[in-house]
């Protein structure tokens, strides 16, 4: 979702037994499609003795349809929500390559890759977003604005606080091979893209 420069993400994810679940959910509770269903792969960076991942933060490159970003996302403050500073900048067409190569001579290279598709919803004059993204390890709604919003949208939708994961895909990722015994790699959907 966007950000401006020094603002802060706060979101929580919670999983869904499936899209179709997901988007009934949110249409009896009111919201719309805000963004319709778009393809996205994002390239998660970082140095060589992962610096970035140590200190909590993220750098990300994210081609999603036509549209691509550059991402940094700060630590993250504890408590319910997934809360952390995000700095993110849209690549003109064309310069996901340009930007990739930039930050590669800087000493950042990719370290994970993750898949998802995702659809936006909101409901009229409300400052939050709720995203569907389906994963290659599962659904997930994400709801993302301000605190209050999310328990207020959260309760609305009947989502338990018990249900609420403040985890980064990457590391939902990691549960999800270690629960299955498989080596992790990426995060991606079987088949070229």
């Amino acid at each position: 979702m966007r950000a401006r420069v020094g603002s802060r993400e706060v979101e929580v994810k919670i999983a869904m037994p499936s899209a179709r679940a997901a988007r009934r959910l949110l249409r009896t509770h009111g919201f719309r499609v805000r963004r319709p269903r778009v393809f996205q792969d994002d390239l998660v960076l970082d140095d060589r003795r992962r610096s970035l991942e140590r200190a909590g933060c993220l750098l990300r490159l994210r081609k999603s349809g036509a549209k691509a970003w550059l991402t940094y996302k700060g630590p993250a403050r504890a408590g319910p929500h997934k809360d952390r500073e995000e700095i993110e900048v849209a690549l003109p067409p064309g310069a996901f390559a340009e930007a990739q190569g930039i930050l590669e001579r800087l000493g950042f290279h990719p370290v994970f890759r993750y898949q998802k598709y995702r659809a936006e919803y909101a409901r009229p004059r409300e400052p939050g977003v709720v995203a569907v993204d389906e994963t290659p390890i599962g659904v997930y709604l994400e709801l993302e604005g301000p605190a209050g919003w999310i328990e207020r949208t959260a309760r609305r939708l009947g989502l338990d606080r018990s249900r609420y994961i403040a985890a980064t895909y990457a590391e939902l990722y990691l549960q999800h091979c270690r629960r299955r015994g498989a080596k992790p790699g990426d995060m991606v959907f079987p088949g070229p893209r």
